[in-house]
């Protein structure tokens, strides 16, 4: 096994550990269910895929991060997250953000392995390699809210917004594609950054 394959391998296991332990007494077993399809789904898709896209170590801890993120939320059900509701009560805020936080890890984690992908197969110029990512990730989120709506109309009919952990927020889905935009610029811009100081040294 090759050393890249370990390392991957220790993030599977990781990952698997967080969600053995996510699946004992999760908030809402409906909703975990729900959440977890498409995670299992995507965790699929990336072993079957993965000889063929060989990604870089850091997009696969990316993936991890936005994985584990993905498992503790679905436990809680994003919008009962606890760290969340003491930031609430404690700042006196109007929600739990954490909702947000999480939908702007999906943007920043995954931008990152979005752009790897398309440097690779695409054959973009390097300078939209950092615009590209954002749109894609702003479609990707678009897309999840409307089969979110769908899920939840077929689930909870009339809960809506209320099932979906919106809090009472009827632009949460629009919100939440913002935070997963804002996400995956703030990665862009740390990657430009870096890259940019790179070839000048």
């Amino acid at each position: 096994m090759s050393r890249q394959n370990k390392f991957i391998a220790v993030l599977f296991a990781l990952c698997a550990v967080f969600w053995v332990l996510a699946a004992i007494h999760p908030f809402d077993r409906q909703a975990w269910l729900l959440e977890n399809i498409l995670l299992v789904l995507f965790v699929l898709a990336l072993s079957l895929t993965y000889r063929r896209l060989q990604l870089s170590n850091a997009s696969y801890i990316f993936i991890a991060l936005f994985v584990i993120l993905h498992i503790i939320g679905a436990h809680y059900t994003f919008a009962k997250m606890p760290l969340g509701l003491w930031a609430k009560h404690f700042f006196g805020f109007s929600r739990n953000h954490l909702d947000r936080i999480a939908h702007f890890g999906f943007g920043f984690f995954l931008a990152f392995p979005v752009r790897e992908l398309l440097l690779r197969f695409s054959g973009i110029q390097r300078a939209w390699s950092f615009r590209l990512p954002p749109a894609i990730i702003l479609a990707i989120s678009g897309f999840f809210e409307i089969l979110e709506s769908i899920v939840a109309e077929t689930v909870a009919p009339g809960k809506g917004v209320e099932w979906l952990g919106g809090q009472g927020d009827e632009w949460d889905a629009q919100n939440d594609m913002l935070a997963a935009l804002l996400g995956a610029f703030v990665m862009m811009a740390a990657v430009r950054l870096i890259t940019r100081k790179g070839t000048q040294r």
